[in-house]
């Protein structure tokens, strides 16, 4: 018990890294409000490798780090809030509803980790508008923010969201099932346990 949260604590420390390169170091798009970046496919992986809890919170550290170190500090505590989310439901669908922490079936595991992952990222397209023009309506009144949070909740396709879902998707996608055989031969696969995948859903 001790050897795996040692195991997954040093990954969620990984995964924060990962998160923070993929938003601050490769260059970050932003277009038509929404910034298009690669650090969500690695709040995913996290999620996939280490449960929702370990994962959201790997994440949230990460991106909101890079928030915070470019420029973006203002949005950092929603920033934090929307990654631990995105953890959570990654951690929810692959864990506790498609359980592949506990599976050894390629086909299952490719198909539920496909199936979190793009629910994940669905549901962050409509959370992290949500959430910013609750905060700008009640929290920290800002009409303007509030009208262009709601604008971006309504144009829910545009190109800058759809793109960076899917490139986010795939690259989720890809590496989980990638290295997840590797990590399981070396055993050094992070082991989600019942008390994670609970808490977790």
């Amino acid at each position: 018990m001790k050897k795996n949260q040692i195991l997954n604590i040093s990954y969620a420390g990984l995964m924060a890294a990962l998160c923070y390169v993929g938003y601050a170091i490769f260059p970050a798009i932003n277009a038509n409000g929404t910034k298009v970046h690669i650090g969500n496919a690695f709040v995913v992986l996290g999620a996939l490798l280490l449960g929702g809890v370990y994962g959201g919170l790997a994440g949230a550290v990460g991106l909101t780090l890079a928030d915070i170190l470019t420029g973006f500090a203002a949005s950092a505590p929603r920033t934090f809030i929307c990654k631990l989310v995105m953890g959570l439901v990654v951690g929810l669908i692959a864990h506790k509803i498609g359980k592949i922490s506990q599976s050894h079936d390629k086909a299952k595991i490719a198909k539920w980790s496909a199936i979190a992952t793009v629910g994940a990222l669905a549901f962050n397209c409509v959370f992290e508008p949500s959430l910013k023009y609750v905060w700008f309506t009640i929290l920290i009144p800002d009409a303007e923010k509030a009208a262009k949070a709601i604008d971006s909740l309504v144009a829910i396709t545009t190109y800058a969201t759809v793109i960076n879902a899917v490139i986010n998707s795939v690259i989720a996608i890809v590496l989980y099932n990638a290295i997840r055989p590797a990590l399981n031969k070396a055993d050094i696969l992070p082991m989600v346990r019942a008390k994670e995948v609970k808490k977790a859903g």
